[in-house]
């Protein structure tokens, strides 16, 4: 079923898919796509139509800038991103059907899972980052945003990407205001976080670091898996099946 979530002015589109065979509520996930994406890549609908063959509802949003939601993508940061995932929650809070919510997101969505999972953990039952882009913050501090280094004390007005895509300055001065580690630190409820091992655009030893960070962390880590998960998906399902059967009835 498709829908429409308001943030503060900004129409977020997301399609919300319950089990067919259901008595009763049913707990919920949040689906999150990474930089550039949308709710509708191959990797994400896999991991909602096993988790609606589970029993659990999913709930796939685009995010600011992204797919058919509003913003332009010039002008999203990562404080855009957490706010819209603040407001599905909020919103999936309201839904008769649903007993529990849980966070997924791939990459720049891993990342928000993260962030807003320490943000909403009294709301969330648990949380997948999906190959994580946890380096994004360190890496604008350091001075680089899209592979490309900037003086960090004259930060450019644009970024543009090898691909064509173009940031404003704000994506990387939010960015250096973030801090992973922290929230890591503080989200003490169940946690599944999948990786390729050959992933090229978020390191495999990064995301390996942050999942030993966790207090109660599940790290798969696939051999010969890319970003997007072109060689494995069905690992990466089975993992994310296997979290949901053993996680899901948690309160």
């Amino acid at each position: 079923m498709q829908i429409t979530i308001h943030d503060d002015g900004i129409n977020l589109d997301a399609e919300l898919m319950m089990p067919e065979c259901r008595e009763g509520k049913v707990p919920l996930c949040i689906i999150i796509h990474g930089f550039t994406g949308n709710k509708d890549e191959r990797h994400l609908t896999a991991i909602s139509d096993r988790m609606n063959g589970l029993g659990m509802a999913t709930l796939r949003v685009d995010m600011y800038g992204h797919g058919k939601s509003g913003g332009t993508f010039v002008n999203h940061t990562l404080y855009k991103w957490f706010a819209n995932a603040m407001a599905v929650i909020d919103y999936a809070k309201t839904l008769p059907e649903i007993s529990r919510i849980y966070l997924c997101g791939h990459s720049q969505g891993g990342l928000t899972a993260v962030m807003v999972g320490s943000m909403k953990e009294d709301e969330l039952c648990g949380i997948i980052p999906l190959s994580p882009a946890i380096m994004i913050p360190d890496q604008a501090r350091e001075g680089n945003i899209l592979g490309t280094e900037f003086d960090t004390k004259k930060i450019p007005d644009v970024f543009v990407s090898k691909d064509g895509w173009t940031l404003s300055s704000n994506y990387a001065r939010v960015a250096q205001t973030i801090y992973p580690d922290k929230a890591i630190s503080k989200y003490k409820g169940p946690v599944l976080i999948v990786q390729g091992e050959d992933d090229k655009t978020v390191p495999a030893d990064v995301v390996r670091k942050a999942a030993e960070a966790y207090a109660n962390c599940t790290y798969i880590g696939i051999p010969g898996e890319t970003h997007c998960y072109d060689n494995h998906l069905d690992l990466v399902v089975e993992a994310v099946g296997n979290f949901i059967t053993e996680n899901r009835w948690n309160a």
